[in-house]
């Protein structure tokens, strides 16, 4: 174990779950530490969303084990609900009770004494107190989501099981939620956050990406790129997407990806990547430049190999 077991708030190994014949989640372990910002990524359909539920309990593993707030995730589910908040992909209250409404009957549920006073001091910390007779049916995506978080911390857990909260969500509203979670965070609230935004990515303490039901990478934003060990180049110029065509499977090329009015390529062997690309614009207008790979890059030539490896499996 890399920590001790009280710094951490999931330590799970070896996860595996099938449905059917459809291998889901194959051999995932991961560790979240008390008060971290964890951040799960990988594109639709990878395992993020069945490997959250193993974790709070919500779904018996086939193989692995692990604890959730110190709680066996097989043997103590119901420990692990207790002290869990877990906000689904799907908003899941009720639109036609009042935010208030809703705040109070989850408070219910979870026969929190002294309710009113609970509910108010949540509405005033989320900022939902000027909202609080409002119809839940009449709210933005934004405020719905405040609201689900609210809800989420109403029992004052220790960690936070977040499933993409942030999808559908305007950016000014993003950007409000993520300063929320570091306000959280810096209280010693850990947060498991799955999401497909690379600028949320970032904020994140960890992270770990998943791809075809498998652990590709985890550590923070620079050990994830550097171990990835690409170098980047940028092309800015007319007529890009001929030249991404021609430039793949050239040597050194093992990414091609238009990123704006730019169009990024990378490669292992970075000598090589060089050679190609000073090759292929001289005597041109293009304008090569190196450039620092980014997060973004990483991950889309993860997925690609992801895919090459583990998709005809699937």
């Amino acid at each position: 174990m890399n920590a001790d077991a009280g710094e951490l708030a999931i330590d799970v190994r070896g996860l595996h779950k099938h449905f059917g014949d459809k291998h889901v989640v194959n051999d995932v372990s991961l560790q979240v530490r008390r008060g971290e910002i964890f951040g799960f990524l990988g594109p639709n359909g990878s395992g993020k969303t069945t490997s959250i539920r193993m974790m709070c309990g919500l779904l018996t593993p086939d193989a692995g084990s692990g604890t959730c707030m110190g709680y066996d995730i097989v043997r103590q589910a119901d420990e692990i609900k207790r002290h869990v908040g877990y906000m689904t992909q799907k908003f899941s209250y009720w639109e036609d009770l009042t935010i208030r409404e809703n705040l109070d009957f989850v408070a219910r549920i979870y026969e929190m004494p002294e309710r009113r006073a609970l509910v108010d001091r949540t509405l005033e910390e989320l900022g939902l107190a000027s909202r609080a007779e409002q119809l839940t049916g009449s709210l933005s995506g934004g405020w719905k989501q405040r609201l689900a978080l609210a809800a989420c911390l109403l029992h004052q857990p220790k960690l936070l099981l977040l499933d993409e909260p942030t999808a559908g969500v305007d950016p000014t509203a993003r950007r409000d939620f993520w300063e929320e979670l570091h306000t959280l965070a810096a209280r010693g609230i850990s947060v498991l956050v799955s999401t497909h935004y690379m600028d949320e990515a970032e904020r994140c303490h960890k992270l770990a990406y998943i791809a075809y039901g498998r652990l590709l990478a985890q550590g923070t934003a620079a050990e994830v790129i550097a171990r990835q060990n690409l170098s980047t180049w940028t092309i800015e110029g007319d007529d890009l997407m001929a030249l991404s065509q021609r430039l793949r499977g050239q040597p050194g090329v093992d990414q091609t990806v238009a990123f704006g009015a730019a169009l990024h390529v990378s490669g292992r062997d970075g000598a090589q990547l060089e050679t190609t690309l000073r090759d292929a614009v001289a005597g041109s207008s293009l304008r090569l430049a190196p450039a620092d790979t980014s997060l973004e890059d990483v991950f889309i030539y993860m997925m690609g190999r992801s895919a090459d490896n583990f998709g005809a499996q699937s």
